[in-house]
């Protein structure tokens, strides 16, 4: 019979995010560390928190259109409660006792990495779910602009378009900058 062993995290909190580099299936996590996340998670999923119960029935029974909230997902080394990845998104769900210093600190390192956390308390789930459900549209309305403007920043700083050689219907050549 073999040891299980168990993944310990020290009890130093950082104030830095950890460097995060994409690389493979994860950010240069092992796979065996990542296939522990994806267990970790499915685990999670299976013994949710009421609160967690009952936000996933209300973003089931949603039509948010091509954004759907994933629950329990892995990015990189982090498991978020709910995430969106069209909208680079996650939310996480405070419940009572969790570690602040270790969830800060994986805020910072999705945010990084560009994914921005929204944090809410299980007891504001449980009790004002309509709340909830109007700041979580907000976010991502917030988030949906955000997008935009930098996808409309990209365009207009990426480089002039190249030029192209065509010819005309009498055989002639012309020259189409791609710009116009």
């Amino acid at each position: 019979m073999t040891d299980r062993k168990t993944l310990k995290l020290s009890d130093a909190p950082e104030t830095e995010a950890p460097a995060l580099k994409k690389k493979g299936r994860g950010w240069e996590i092992s796979e065996k560390r990542l296939d522990a996340l994806h267990e970790q998670a499915r685990e999670l999923r299976r013994f949710s928190s009421p609160a967690h119960k009952a936000l996933a029935a209300r973003f089931a029974k949603a039509d948010m259109g091509r954004y759907k909230f994933t629950r329990h997902m892995v990015i990189g080394s982090a498991i978020v409660d709910f995430g969106c990845h069209a909208l680079g998104m996650a939310i996480d769900i405070d419940e009572e006792g969790e570690n602040e210093a270790l969830a800060k600190r994986r805020d910072k390192s999705l945010e990084s990495v560009g994914i921005r956390v929204m944090r809410i308390k299980a007891q504001d789930i449980l009790e004002n779910m309509d709340d909830v459900l109007a700041r979580i549209t907000a976010g991502m309305r917030m988030r949906i602009a955000d997008k935009r403007e930098g996808q409309r920043a990209h365009r207009t700083s990426s480089a002039p378009r190249q030029t192209t050689q065509r010819r005309t219907a009498s055989g002639r050549s012309t020259t189409n900058r791609g710009d116009d």
